[in-house]
């Protein structure tokens, strides 16, 4: 497979439409995406440009015409399973279905391969624009939820001493996010560290006082009770993922 191409706004073109593979995206939508709401006059004549340049850099690399001219815009024709972001949404969807009907060994194994196909953040060398832009957040939506799920199929798994370092980074990276570190507090309490997850819990009320005027949840305060009393409750759903 060729690199891919250098200027700027032809990667910017392929993006788009590899993130919409086999269906036609709308020429104005190209534009849209491009140059906003204040698109040069030669916008068509310069798409067309780029489509042209995509054509000529891959299609020997294709069977059938790659890039196909149809109203009112380009499909680009590709097996879905060759692009990582339609790869990582099935296996995604794949262990959610898993971890929900309780199989959470195939939950935890084929989150882990969803996320191994990340490489960093969607498009960095991009400034996306409005057609783009929600698509990927929703990515980053799914992924957040894939890493929480897979937590989960993990703690179900009796995984806690290997999640406690992942735990204690992810909380550290999200000072406030309650969810992480009720489940940092889990594991510890789970592989019999109680004292660290009494430390974690008060580490993070001081946090929330200190920044936010608040002190933690419902959720997190009975299971520093739980924590107390040796009766910590592992989440048993991905509805539990926040």
């Amino acid at each position: 497979m060729p690199s891919t191409p250098s200027a700027t706004r032809v990667r910017w073109t392929l993006a788009l439409l590899l993130l919409r593979a086999n269906q036609v995206v709308d020429r104005g939508c190209i534009i849209q995406e491009l140059w906003g709401e204040n698109p040069p006059r030669s916008a068509v004549t310069t798409t067309q440009t780029y489509i042209y340049h995509l054509r000529k850099k891959y299609q020997r690399f294709s069977e059938g015409e790659f890039i196909e001219t149809r109203p009112p815009g380009y499909l680009l024709r590709c097996d879905e399973s060759e692009i990582d972001a339609f790869a990582f949404e099935r296996l995604s969807a794949e262990g959610t279905a898993a971890f929900a009907a309780g199989d959470a060994e195939r939950a935890a194994r084929r989150l882990r391969q969803a996320l191994a196909l990340w490489r960093g953040p969607v498009l960095a060398d991009i400034t996306t624009g409005p057609v783009l832009t929600p698509r990927i957040r929703r990515l980053e939506e799914v992924r957040t939820r894939t890493i929480r799920t897979r937590i989960l199929a993990d703690l179900r798994l009796g995984r806690h001493h290997e999640l406690i370092p992942e735990l204690r980074f992810a909380a550290l990276e999200n000072p406030f996010d309650e969810w992480l570190h009720e489940q940092l507090m889990i594991a510890l309490s789970e592989a019999g560290r109680r004292a660290e997850a009494l430390d974690a819990y008060r580490e993070l009320q001081r946090t929330l006082d200190q920044n936010l005027g608040i002190e933690p949840s419902h959720t997190l305060r009975q299971l520093q009770h739980d924590v107390l009393v040796g009766a910590v409750r592992r989440p048993e759903r991905a509805e539990e993922v926040a």
